[in-house]
C-alpha cells in the first residue's frame, strides 16, 4: 500500500512539474493577481531572457523522470534546485502559496530519501 501511494504521489508530482513547465512555454493557465513586489520580481525574471525557458525545460525533464520509476532517483536530483527555488520564493514573496510548495518539496525530499542508496557511490566517490 505504501509503495502504491508513493508511486501515485510521484506520478502526480511529475505531472504537476510537466504542466508547470509546459505552461511557461504555452501560457494556457492564467496568472494570479500579483502584488507590486511580485510584479518587480517577475520583471526581473523577464529581463533575464533565458531563465524561464531553462526552468521550464528542467521542470519538464525532471517531472518526466520522477514519474517513471526507473529514473525517479535522477529526476529527484534534477528537479531539486527548482523545488528549492519555488519553496524559497513562496517563503519570501508569497506566503499564501507555501502549502502547495511545502507538499511538493516534501515529496521531492521523500523520493531522495527512498532512493538514498542509489546516491551512495556518488557520495563515496566510487
Amino acid at each position: 500500500m505504501k509503495n502504491k501511494i508513493f508511486t501515485a504521489l510521484c506520478i502526480l508530482f511529475g505531472l504537476m512539474m510537466i504542466n508547470s513547465g509546459l505552461n511557461k512555454f504555452l501560457n494556457y493557465m492564467p496568472m494570479p493577481k500579483m502584488s507590486e513586489e511580485m510584479m518587480q520580481v517577475m520583471a526581473g525574471f523577464m529581463a533575464i531572457k533565458w531563465i524561464f525557458p531553462l526552468v521550464a525545460i528542467i521542470e519538464i525533464i525532471g517531472g518526466a523522470l520522477i514519474a517513471i520509476p526507473k529514473t525517479r532517483a535522477l529526476g529527484a536530483l534534477v528537479i531539486l534546485p527548482v523545488m528549492v527555488g519555488i519553496f524559497v520564493h513562496h517563503l519570501v514573496h508569497n506566503l499564501a502559496g507555501i502549502g502547495v510548495a511545502l507538499i511538493l518539496f516534501a515529496i521531492n525530499i521523500w523520493v531522495i530519501v527512498v532512493n538514498w542508496y542509489k546516491y551512495q557511490p556518488i557520495i563515496k566517490g566510487e
